[in-house]
């Protein structure tokens, strides 16, 4: 049974849920290939992803494929009560609504664990911690897909101490996952957030972007493109010379504490801005975060240091200092290309969504077969991916000779 807000929304939802079907080629080339043969039959799967229109059309697509499905977001500020309510209405079960507190943003993942899944659809890992406290809820459990770098690097440790119970596929690390839905998706909805809730000028501006992976280089080299300067905080060498390489400045974070307008997060870590840098920024500084928890900001830090804290617009809350200066924060400090936008391009997810959905296929074919353990997706669910979506864009691409395949081989 649904744990929603308001299901008088479904009209608006499935309204939405339409437009971006239309934008996204290979999710509907596999809704066409596999509704009639429903390889998922007799399966639950449990979805835990931000809950907006792309990601229903994924639950969609598991559910036309024959799966029974549960979902749930993973945040509770990226969560549209509209697409809860448009997928409680075709009978999906679905346990989320906006602005949920923490007790219930993780009973609503309780519950959606509580189905018993056999495969389960991960974002930051959420899913596999929960699985800690009530193993009963993995009895069934064949395996899983986790979506992000942050669920990718906490898998990754799990596995090392022999703590992963269950073959995970590491859809983040996928060419067609990371080099577009972080770089490009990123990039653009990270901005896109940024201007729609400040209305304010890029151009000019210094931004301030901690990191340089896939995620913060499309955010900076965006920035770049709308007359930003730049600056890169990093903590690893090879990272700081490529952001050097691209044209960047790079320092410390204490460095750029004092000379930037917009601050971005997108590392992954915690306490990657905290009170000593509050301390030296300017009035009216901006911070957002584009990393997947509301960690990287120290929100408590900021919080002790604030005479006054309000509400200045929506989606920005501005922290005043005892000396004045107004440090504006923006979603809450979470992820602000969701909070406050509505998240990457249809056209990107169609890319990482065809992914999860040929990873969970791959899980169900072999995942009884595999160890414990984290796995890449196979290059050739990945090219799949990859040709549809170029084919969907008309690309034209040449192909090798039987004399250029000799060459290759060494044949000379």
């Amino acid at each position: 049974m649904s744990s929603i807000r308001d299901i008088s929304l479904a009209p608006l939802g499935i309204q939405k849920i339409e437009w971006v079907r239309d934008f996204m080629p290979c999710l509907r080339e596999l809704e066409k290939r596999y509704e009639k043969t429903k390889p998922f039959l007799g399966l639950r799967i449990s979805v835990a992803v931000h809950l907006e229109a792309k990601t229903a059309y994924l639950g969609l697509l598991l559910k036309k494929a024959g799966a029974e499905v549960a979902i749930t977001g993973s945040n509770p500020l990226s969560t549209k009560d509209e697409i809860c309510a448009a997928l409680s209405s075709i009978g999906m079960e679905v346990n989320a609504w906006f602005g949920a507190s923490a007790a219930e943003y993780r009973e609503h993942q309780r519950k959606t664990l509580e189905f018993k899944p056999h495969i389960i659809i991960d974002d930051g890992a959420d899913f596999v911690s929960l699985l800690d406290e009530y193993p009963e809820y993995a009895e069934n459990i064949i395996g899983g897909c986790e979506e992000t770098t942050t669920g990718i690097a906490r898998l990754r440790a799990r596995a090392k101490a022999g703590m992963l119970k269950f073959p995970m596929m590491a859809v983040n690390d996928a060419d067609c996952k990371h080099l577009f839905d972080n770089r490009h998706g990123t990039g653009q909805s990270v901005w896109d957030g940024i201007m729609y809730s400040t209305n304010n000028m890029i151009t000019g501006k210094t931004i301030v972007i901690a990191g340089y992976g896939f995620c913060s280089s499309g955010i900076a080299n965006r920035a770049k493109g709308l007359g930003a300067n730049v600056i890169i905080t990093e903590i690893n060498p090879f990272r700081a010379l490529e952001a050097a390489m691209d044209g960047f400045r790079v320092m410390k974070m204490d460095d750029a504490a004092p000379l930037g307008d917009i601050f971005i997060t997108a590392t992954g870590c915690k306490d990657v801005i905290k009170s000593h840098h509050f301390k030296s920024m300017k009035h009216n500084a901006m911070l957002a975060n584009a990393g997947h928890f509301d960690v990287e900001i120290n929100m408590d830090d900021l919080s002790s240091l604030a005479v006054e804290i309000k509400e200045r617009k929506p989606f920005i809350k501005g922290y005043k200092m005892s000396d004045g200066r107004v440090i504006n924060v923006l979603a809450d400090g979470r992820l602000v290309n969701i909070v406050a936008g509505n998240g990457h391009p249809a056209e990107i997810m169609d890319l990482s969504f065809a992914i999860q959905f040929l990873s969970a296929k791959y899980i169900m074919e072999h995942g009884r077969t595999l160890k414990p353990g984290l796995y890449d997706v196979p290059r050739d669910i990945d090219m799949e991916v990859a040709m549809l979506k170029a084919k969907a864009m008309g690309l034209g691409l040449d192909t090798l000779t039987s004399e250029q395949e000799s060459y290759l081989r060494g044949e000379y």
